[in-house]
């Protein structure tokens, strides 16, 4: 049967980047973070999930299609089109924030495999890091895609197991649906953390980038053939974007139901290690449960920890004009891929912190939600600048939207601050 004729097969082989983006967004910093939120607040921060996902639906939307517009990742359209002095900064402070996310992320799959291995940690992390470079180097894009869209399916685990855990369903509509609000210190940096690993930086570049890699792979080398799109791809575009993103909610929603139905509600309010998180599993698979959780976080980390190196070699190949991308050989592409190995290797340093890792994943989280804000204003504005897009500019509710994302973050960064002050 023709791929034309079977309609789920077209639609599955169409899925890429923003399927990709959505589940790389339930990387181990989000599990920790849904964990400790369900832990700590819960069903408390539930509605976040119902709130932040045409946040997220939109945001993504606008960066994908700059990629496919421009021909350029965000960091190209801005050397090409904007100061080098808004350039370096924006560069910067991905290049800090996914290195620090990257190192929290190599961390948390040594402490799953640990849960299997008796080894330690830190003698985990450098093994875990250079195979993921190798893979990231000398495999093909395609290659990663496949790997990734498999690897989404270990995050289902969440969905069943808050079923198992029979909630009381009253309570969780709810807190679904009728937003509670508090103003305390914890309850804010929660929800910064929520909004950071949600609407992540390296998220936005990330887009852009594998959408102009998906041009690429269609034979479209210069900048010139991949400039503008037609109808039809911003069509496909938005059903893969939209699929992503409703993925990743669903995931980020049953994990604080997990989280919450289990740990909350027997007392664990404070998550200090891996072993404790996978207790939110324990409804699914018992005894197994710690297995199951391990199985997860290192099938996310695996996921996320390349969306996360490579987005940020992608920008400052960029800044630079190097030649980019993951279908490129190492030999054309030195120092794109050397940047991928550079922010790997600082990130196997933090794994030599013996930091907590749901906690180092928590702060990771937070650190996002402050990154993000001024981020999101650099993108709203491209996304609205005639030269760059033509007609492809925002429509009205798409700025409505937008806009409304960054004023939610700036507003629950600045809030995060005051009650710590206070």
């Amino acid at each position: 049967m023709d791929r034309r004729d079977n309609p789920l097969k077209h639609f599955l082989d169409h899925l890429g980047p923003g399927l990709i983006t959505g589940a790389s967004d339930d990387d181990p910093s989000g599990i920790g973070t849904y964990s400790q939120a369900g832990a700590s607040l819960g069903y408390a921060t539930l509605w976040t999930a119902i709130v932040t996902l045409p946040l997220m639906i939109v945001v993504q939307h606008i960066c994908a299609k700059i990629g496919l517009c421009s021909g350029r990742g965000l960091a190209g359209v801005l050397r090409h089109y904007y100061s080098k002095k808004l350039l370096y900064p924006v560069v910067f402070g991905l290049v800090v924030a996914n290195t620090i996310n990257a190192g929290a992320d190599i961390s948390a799959i040594a402490a799953a495999i640990n849960m299997f291995v008796p080894v330690p940690i830190t003698v985990l992390v450098i093994p875990i890091a250079v195979a993921i470079v190798v893979v990231q180097i000398w495999g093909s894009y395609l290659l990663l895609v496949r790997i990734f869209k498999w690897l989404t399916l270990t995050l289902f685990a969440y969905v069943i197991a808050a079923f198992l855990a029979h909630p009381n369903w009253s309570e969780v509509l709810r807190a679904t649906f009728v937003p509670r609000l508090s103003f305390d210190s914890q309850y804010i940096t929660t929800l910064v953390a929520i909004l950071g690993t949600t609407i992540s930086p390296y998220l936005f570049f990330w887009e852009a980038s594998e959408e102009v890699e998906e041009e690429k792979k269609q034979g479209r080398r210069s900048i010139a053939s991949r400039k503008g799109a037609s109808d039809e791809e911003i069509r496909e575009e938005k059903i893969d974007t939209v699929t992503g993103m409703i993925f990743c909610n669903l995931v980020f929603y049953f994990v604080i139901l997990a989280a919450a139905s289990t740990l909350h509600a027997s007392g664990q309010t404070n998550i200090q290690s891996a072993t404790e998180a996978a207790e939110a599993l324990r409804p699914l698979a018992g005894d197994l449960a710690t297995a199951l959780f391990a199985i997860g976080l290192i099938g996310a980390g695996l996921l996320a920890v390349p969306v996360l190196t490579g987005s940020a070699a992608f920008a400052v190949a960029e800044t630079f004009g190097w030649p980019s991308g993951l279908d490129e050989k190492p030999r054309h592409a030195k120092k794109f891929y050397g940047i991928i190995a550079a922010s790997t290797l600082v990130g196997v340093f933090i794994g030599f912190a013996r930091i907590n890792p749901i906690a180092a994943l928590f702060w990771t989280a937070v650190i996002n939600g402050v990154v993000a804000p001024p981020l999101l204003v650099v993108v709203m504005l491209i996304s609205n600048n005639k030269h760059i897009l033509g007609k492809r500019v925002n429509g009205m509710w798409t700025n409505i939207i937008g806009w409304l994302a960054a004023v939610i973050m700036f507003a629950a960064a600045v809030g995060m601050f005051l009650t710590w002050n206070s």
